[in-house]
């Protein structure tokens, strides 16, 4: 193999592959990069039998040809260079970077372990990139983190006529995005990792087709294809939740919430509670504890129905305000230690709702 390429062009390239697929460690050949160059350009492409990426690139191909290197420090190579263009080619049992006035050289992987990248299931629709990351920029960051837990760590997506709805919980709060689908020949109900769905996120532009077959589900956006195993995620839905019973309804500035609830934060206790407590034209943030002191603030709000005045932890009220910045929100909440509904007064192209438990109320004295 031997190509000519732009190093901003190529850098780009794998460090998107990389962080989509990070590679097994224990097995140098799954964290491996495979580069495949011909006629049309080259190709990268990874697989840790997970997950896998492609990208294609436009290179000038001097050799056609195939190897597997180490990812990350081909990434890295590529990054730290300021030339303008750079050479790959194989040179016996490696495979040189060189750029002007520099070489670098990569030991070759064992191709033939690799799994290769398989054809993708093909697309059963596709949505707007930058609503699709407007909306998993929330969801995604609702699901779990502890991997003990992993069908809590999933973001579920399902396509439901024209809408795409996407749902993630960690069990203590729930986030469900609708946005925009232009539905094709076939649906989509899948539980996708959230950790992929945040990356993927950061990098999609244009349109983003989804496809899916029974094992796996595919995202593809210009020149990159991203595959991932799924899980079944139909356990994950707001109908297990009662939602009907809300006896308070307030509405309010998103933005004095938010800064209400970060100030009323320094003073809660260890377990970072605050009270909501909701009264005939504002609403007041207040904690107390012996160690840390007391505090309260008001916020002017409108209130409809009854009085009813959770608790919630503070750092899943500021992350369910966080979505609404700069707009007015609604407060759904019901009587007792059942959840409360976020949303807005006025929707956006992306349909949120914030779904939170509430906490058991600080103690006082």
């Amino acid at each position: 193999m031997d190509l000519t390429i732009t190093t901003a062009k190529l850098a780009a390239a794998a460090a998107d592959v990389v962080r989509l697929v990070p590679g097994k460690l224990i097995d140098p050949v799954l964290g491996g990069l495979l580069l495949t160059a011909d006629a049309r350009g080259v190709v990268l492409a990874a697989n840790d039998r997970e997950r896998t990426a492609r990208i294609s690139c436009d290179a000038l191909v001097h050799a056609e040809g195939q190897v597997l290197v180490p990812a990350k420090p081909l990434a890295e190579t590529l990054r730290a260079l300021e030339q303008p263009q750079v050479r790959l080619v194989v040179e016996g049992a490696r495979l040189a970077i060189r750029a002007e006035g520099a070489r670098f050289a990569l030991p070759l992987l064992d191709v033939d372990l690799h799994p290769g990248v398989a054809e993708s299931p093909a697309p059963s629709g596709s949505v707007s990139a930058a609503v699709f990351a407007s909306a998993l920029s929330t969801v995604a960051t609702t699901a779990a983190r502890d991997e003990a837990l992993p069908i809590f760590t999933g973001v579920r997506v399902r396509s439901e006529d024209d809408k795409l709805v996407l749902r993630a919980t960690d069990r203590y709060r729930m986030a469900i995005a609708t946005i925009p689908w232009n539905p094709g020949p076939s649906t989509i109900d899948a539980l996708i990792p959230a950790t992929l769905l945040a990356e993927i996120g950061k990098q999609v532009v244009g349109d983003v087709s989804i496809g899916v077959d029974a094992n796996r589900l595919a995202l593809a956006w210009e020149d990159m294809v991203v595959t991932t195993a799924v899980l079944d995620g139909t356990y994950l839905s707001e109908s297990k939740l009662a939602l009907s019973d809300f006896d308070t309804h307030v509405e309010a500035d998103a933005d004095a919430l938010t800064g209400a609830t970060r100030r009323v934060a320094l003073y809660t206790d260890t377990r970072g509670v605050i009270s909501l407590e909701v009264g005939d034209s504002e609403v007041r943030l207040r904690t107390a504890d012996r160690q840390t002191g007391e505090a309260e603030e008001s916020v002017k709000a409108t209130i409809d129905g009854g009085r009813t005045s959770p608790s919630y932890q503070a750092r899943y009220l500021m992350d369910a305000l966080r979505p609404f910045a700069g707009r007015r929100i609604r407060l759904a909440i019901q009587p007792g230690m059942r959840a409360t509904v976020v949303t807005a007064v006025e929707a956006g192209e992306v349909e949120l709702r914030y779904i939170i438990m509430p906490m058991l109320p600080p103690k006082t004295g």
